[in-house]
Order: C-alpha cells, then sequence, then structure tokens
C-alpha cells in the first residue's frame, strides 16, 4: 500500500495531509497562541450554524458521545423528563446514557428504515407534559436515515420543550440554521463531517437557557456549564485538551471555509453517495432505505445472498485493496455499511466500487443480491 486505506465509515474518516501535518507540532495547553486557536475555532464554529447571537459553542473532551452525555447531563434538570424517538442503534445509546445519569428517559419507538414522524412526537408531547426535553438523532448513522429536524424543533418551540440534537453525522454537511431552528443544544464532534480527527465533542448550548444549566451536571469532567464559564474567564480548557485534535480541527475547519462551506461539503458528498449506489446497484447490491430518507453520508447495504458471503472475509478482502468498510447494525437483517463522507471524491468512490467487484469475484459471488 503506497497510501493510507481510505476509511469509508461514519468516523474516523480519511483526512487531508494538511490536516496531518497540523498534528507535528506540539502546544502548550494554558499558551496564549492556543488559547487563540481555541477562540478562532468556537467562532468559526459558530460561524457554521448562523448562532452567534443564540447560542455559545462549548467544546469538550473525548469522543462525540462524551458531548452527547455531557449535554443531557448539563441541560436537563434532575427531575427532568426526556423523550427519546428511537428509529437506530444511536438513539438507543442517547436513551441508555439518559437513565444511567438518573434522568428519567421515555423511549419513543419508530421502524428502523423509516424517519421519526413530527405528528407523533406532537402527540406523545400534548399526551405527557411532564415531559421537559427531547433528544433526537439527526442522522441515525446505524442505518443512514435522515430525520427530519426542523419539524421536530417546531413542534418542540410549539410546547415549549427543550430540543438537544445529536448532529454528529450530519454537522457540517447538513443545512443547520439556528436563526431558523430552534434547539437548546446541538452535539457535533472533530472527527466527522468537518474532516477534523477524533478527540474532541463540541455543543451549542441556548444563550436563554445556559443560567439554568448551573448545578444540573453530576459530573465534574463533563459539566458544560462550569467548562463554558471557566473558558470565558480565562480562554483557557478546565482540564488537558487535546491540543494535537484541537489544532487539527483548526485546520480542517479552515479547509472547509475554503471548499465553500456547508454547501459546498454537501455536494460533495451527495456525489460520493451517487456514484457508490450507482456502482453497488450495478453490481446488484440493494441499499436498505428508500433514496428519499437516507442522507448522504452513509449507505446500508443488505448482504448478498449468496452462501459463500461472509462479512469478515468481505471486510478482510476490501481492506487489502485498500478501503476500510463498516459492519451492519441491524438485529434482524444481515447488512453492511458505506460511508460517503471524509476527505474523499468520485475518484475513491469508483475504486470502492471496483474493489467490491474484485472482492465478490475472489469469493466467488456472482452479485451482491441480496435474499429479499
Amino acid at each position: 500500500m503506497d497510501r493510507d486505506r481510505i476509511l469509508l465509515t461514519p468516523g474516523p474518516l480519511t483526512t487531508t495531509l494538511r490536516t496531518k501535518l497540523a498534528m507535528l507540532k506540539d502546544w502548550g495547553s494554558w499558551d496564549a497562541d492556543f488559547n487563540a486557536v481555541t477562540a478562532a475555532l468556537r467562532s468559526r464554529l459558530l460561524d457554521i450554524v448562523h448562532g452567534h447571537d443564540s447560542h455559545v459553542l462549548v467544546p469538550l473532551q473525548g469522543s462525540g458521545t462524551f458531548s452527547v452525555e455531557a449535554a443531557v447531563a448539563t441541560l436537563v434538570p434532575k427531575a427532568g423528563h426526556v423523550l427519546v424517538p428511537d428509529n437506530g442503534a444511536y438513539c438507543k445509546r442517547a436513551a441508555k446514557l439518559t437513565q444511567m445519569m438518573g434522568r428519567k428517559a421515555t423511549v419513543m419507538p419508530f421502524a428502523e428504515d423509516a424517519p421519526v414522524a413530527a405528528a407523533a412526537v406532537d402527540e406523545r408531547l400534548k399526551a405527557d407534559p411532564s415531559i421537559t426535553h427531547v433528544v433526537l438523532v439527526h442522522c441515525e448513522t446505524g442505518t443512514g436515515v435522515e430525520n427530519p429536524l426542523a419539524e421536530i424543533a417546531q413542534v418542540c418551540a410549539r410546547h415549549g420543550k427543550g430540543l438537544i440534537v445529536d448532529a454528529m453525522s450530519s454537522f457540517g454537511a447538513l443545512p443547520i440554521d439556528a436563526r431558523h431552528i430552534r434547539f437548546d443544544a446541538l452535539v457535533a464532534a472533530s472527527g466527522k463531517c468537518l474532516e477534523g480527527v477524533p478527540g474532541m465533542g463540541f455543543v451549542f448550548i441556548r444563550k436563554a437557557v445556559l443560567e439554568a444549566c448551573a448545578g444540573n451536571s453530576q459530573s465534574l469532567a463533563m459539566d458544560l456549564h462550569d467548562q463554558h464559564v471557566y473558558m470565558e474567564k480565562t480562554g483557557q480548557w478546565r482540564f488537558t485538551p487535546p491540543t494535537h485534535v484541537v489544532v487539527a480541527l483548526a485546520e480542517a475547519v479552515a479547509q472547509f471555509v475554503e471548499e465553500g462551506g456547508q454547501p459546498a461539503r454537501l455536494a460533495r458528498y451527495a456525489g460520493n453517495y451517487r456514484t457508490l449506489v450507482d456502482g453497488m446497484g450495478a453490481l446488484g447490491f440493494k441499499p436498505f432505505l428508500k433514496p428519499e430518507i437516507q442522507a448522504p453520508i452513509i449507505v446500508t447495504f443488505h448482504a448478498p445472498a449468496h452462501p459463500s458471503y461472509d462479512f469478515k472475509r468481505f471486510y478482510a478482502a476490501a481492506k487489502q485493496r485498500g478501503f476500510i468498510l463498516y459492519p451492519g447494525k441491524l438485529t434482524q437483517l444481515e447488512t453492511f455499511r458505506v460511508g460517503c463522507i471524509g476527505a474523499i471524491g468520485h475518484n475513491e468512490m469508483q475504486q470502492a466500487v471496483a474493489a467490491v467487484a474484485d472482492t465478490l469475484r475472489e469469493m466467488g459471488i456472482p452479485d451482491g443480491t441480496p435474499a429479499l
């Protein structure tokens, strides 16, 4: 292999050389130069959602899940009641972490191959006034389905409920405008559609609810209110920041802006998605989701029906050809997933399809036709 393997996953992602090179310098975590990087990065992230007037940006060490947990603990009071519309694995994770933090959580199930229905959430909020917050996964990467953020936000606003959005796999690619979509918190991370490296999450918190968040969190490390107050006062992180991750993300965001921001990022990913689905379709593979509810982030494919198919062998053969695929997340059906995001384009997606075709030949499988 004369190049890094292409990561066709929902994160970590393939990054540019510029982003990799940004990590070759060591930084002092309390140094003024690093504080300036943090401040500029926080401002640029607010630019992406047009959120300067309405929200603050609070970064946090750790994976995206750390920040989802931190957002729920910080925004939901201990006596709060969270509704989690559930159409996939990451929705279930959100419900689990909510319950583990001692908050009441009600799970509202939806089919895995359908988006959350705003009308059904509306009815549930009417029926149960004890619900204080809704946690919505914007793009459920267990399958790739896009949930209707704008419609759910309208429902929550109408009922006066707080909305916490897990935008982990959508932020930077799908449009999110804080001037038009009301959310109390929106959570994303460095290693997704901004094409940084993993290790830092961040949460946009609505200024109007920020003060009421003081004292909610039962965690010292994950108290976003405390993190924000300290950072505003000193310019520093409370505890040791992932310095190399932060500067890599700052460089990745600079490239994001150069590319043309969210519309350009979405256009490239949408092109990747079309190249992938057309190419895999020509090999007989069938996507799990209908195209109208599929986000161009990650695509779930049904596994081939052929008796020689085995995901571990399929994965290893694709890896040998330079591409890292992702296992399926469904419990009832055998599937695998292919990401469309990262510092890749049309050529890499074509090469990925060719690698899958070679892999099928090696395994003695004529095509990817599923057992449907």
